[in-house]
């Protein structure tokens, strides 16, 4: 694994042109994957909602500054209602900024925050709008970039069939450059019921494009990554055991002592990994 920082945790932090000094911190604490969360860049960043834009120029200048971190762009777009035009300008933006903050291997992960009626448990369950990701992921690929989807809503087996949908109407690269971020808080949360750790377990490999770290205590998030709900043990040896390098990335809540707990919890998984 990759472990890393998401700049969503500085929200007390961030103050104009400070982004590259909290990189920086987060650096020296261990990271070496940097996910830029849109609302959370300071000036590389414009505008709110439907109005936001990266400063493509700003954020490739932070990259450039960290030659020997990888970094992926993260954003709130409505993926799951057919909401996101993949030749529109935001998109296209989008596109743009992964490309810049990664040049290698760019990753653009979107969020959709759009609360759900029900956990989708078959394909037919996904409503035919929610299949427009198959239009995204064809113009992400084109243009050499991995996507990956979050909904913390659903849960990792829903998502995971619609990924396997998806690629049923994608050419093969494209299909394997269409992915999933898994939050196994985020279902322990909401979906207290289920286990998300196995399901996890049952992803294929190819399509684990990135795992965030945080842990919750009475169906609440902690500050730190710590004993908890999630079995982090747990999920340290599946993904060990499926041998996943890619990026693991600590989206612990802002907070005053934001580092202090990203080093204290970064610590916590790598004694859990050494302990086998």
């Amino acid at each position: 694994m990759r472990i890393g920082a998401i700049s969503n945790s500085w929200g007390l932090q961030i103050d104009g042109d400070n982004l590259p000094e909290l990189v920086r911190k987060a650096k020296q604490r261990g990271s070496k994957h940097i996910e830029l969360r849109q609302t959370f860049l300071g000036a590389c960043e414009t505008g709110t909602e439907d109005g936001w834009r990266p400063v493509t120029g700003k954020l490739q200048s932070l990259a450039d500054e960290f030659p020997d971190l990888a970094f992926n762009l993260a954003l709130a777009l409505p993926w799951m209602s057919g909401g996101v035009a993949p030749d529109g300008e935001l998109f296209q933006q989008a596109l743009e900024a992964a490309k810049a903050v990664d040049r290698e291997a760019p990753h653009l992960r979107l969020v959709d925050p759009a609360q759900q009626d029900g956990v989708w448990e078959s394909p037919d369950d996904i409503p035919e709008e929610a299949m427009s990701v198959v239009e995204l992921a064809k113009e992400a690929s084109a243009q050499g970039i991995v996507l990956s989807l979050e909904n913390s809503w659903q849960s990792t087996g829903a998502l995971t069939i619609l990924v396997e949908k998806c690629r049923e109407r994608l050419p093969g690269d494209a299909g394997r450059q269409l992915g999933l971020c898994i939050d196994p808080a985020n279902q322990v949360m909401r979906q207290p019921e289920t286990d998300a750790l196995s399901e996890l377990a049952a992803v294929p490999l190819d399509m684990l494009k990135m795992v965030h770290f945080k842990q919750v205590r009475d169906g609440k998030l902690i500050p730190t990554v710590d004993d908890g709900e999630v079995d982090c043990a747990r999920m340290v040896r599946i993904l060990d055991a499926k041998g996943y390098t890619g990026p693991a990335i600590f989206e612990i809540p802002s907070h005053e002592d934001a580092f202090a707990n990203l080093s204290s919890s970064m610590a916590y998984v790598e004694r859990l990994s050494s302990n086998g």
